[in-house]
């Protein structure tokens, strides 16, 4: 049911489309207006809701944006034929979006309770949490170094290149603690962007041949490594088997592990 007055529903607040960035034809960023109170811990997703034919359509995606930010950001792929993506691809700035009361999500580095390394590692719109923790000062504390494997398809879809780099040099001028790695994984063709590692391969076929710890310098342990995996659903399979295969386990709260996984179309 919709509040006519405050534009409220039952599970959340109407709030308005401030921007929308398009990196493909397939790919966009948005900002929304923040609803009063609204908390997430980086790492979280989002519900967001759009009117379709009359009816509420939810969807959940992750958030990119900081925690202290007044805006929040996504990160999302239309899908052909998509009954929530095709309305959301038509929408112009100052259009409503709805965003439910609350955020969800495990996939957040205090789940971690030692580590040294951690790998973020993401295939296509699963970059979208990392995006918001590597905001988190917090992360540039709490371990020593910092892994970034994006994996796509084509060099054209290496979105928030500029951010990432942005971070990374900054966390060096700073001299914070932890040392961010970047690297850009494709399948189809080589990356064009010199500030990335650059690595041709799915993300499982270089974990499998050891070229992800040739590169970075690190060795992927149970001591050292914390790792989270975050993107396509048969890319989780098979790292979940990779990791355990070499004695990781996954991250359960109070018993310890060392690997988070989510699935993200």
């Amino acid at each position: 049911m919709v509040n006519a007055m405050n534009g409220a529903t039952d599970k959340g607040t109407q709030e308005t489309l401030i921007s929308l960035h398009r990196w493909t034809d397939k790919l966009l960023s948005f900002r929304t207006t923040r609803p009063a109170g609204y908390c997430f811990t980086a790492g979280q997703f989002a519900r967001l809701g759009l009117r379709v034919n009359g009816e509420m359509v939810w969807r959940a995606y992750s958030i990119t944006s900081a925690e202290q930010e007044h805006a929040l950001e996504y990160y999302a792929i239309i899908v052909p034929d998509g009954l929530f993506t095709s309305a959301l691809d038509r929408l112009q700035p100052g259009d409503p979006v709805w965003v439910e009361k609350l955020s969800y999500g495990f996939m957040t580095p205090d789940r971690f309770v030692d580590g040294e390394d951690f790998w973020m590692l993401a295939t296509g719109t699963g970059l979208g949490p990392f995006i918001s923790i590597l905001q988190q000062p917090q992360v540039w504390q709490q371990f020593r170094n910092l892994v970034l494997v994006h994996g796509v398809r084509q060099s054209t879809e290496l979105t928030y290149r500029d951010k990432l780099i942005e971070l990374r040099d900054r966390a060096a001028a700073l001299q914070l603690p932890a040392r961010l790695q970047l690297f850009a994984a494709t399948t189809r063709d080589l990356p064009q962007e010199a500030a990335l590692g650059q690595l041709h391969g799915r993300i499982t076929t270089l974990l499998r041949d050891g070229e992800l710890e040739r590169q970075s310098g690190l060795q992927i342990d149970v001591a050292r490594s914390r790792l989270m995996v975050c993107g396509n659903p048969e890319m989780i399979t098979e790292v979940r088997d990779i990791l355990r295969g070499r004695g990781l386990g996954p991250c359960r709260r109070n018993a310890g592990g060392q690997f988070i996984t989510e699935d993200y179309w």
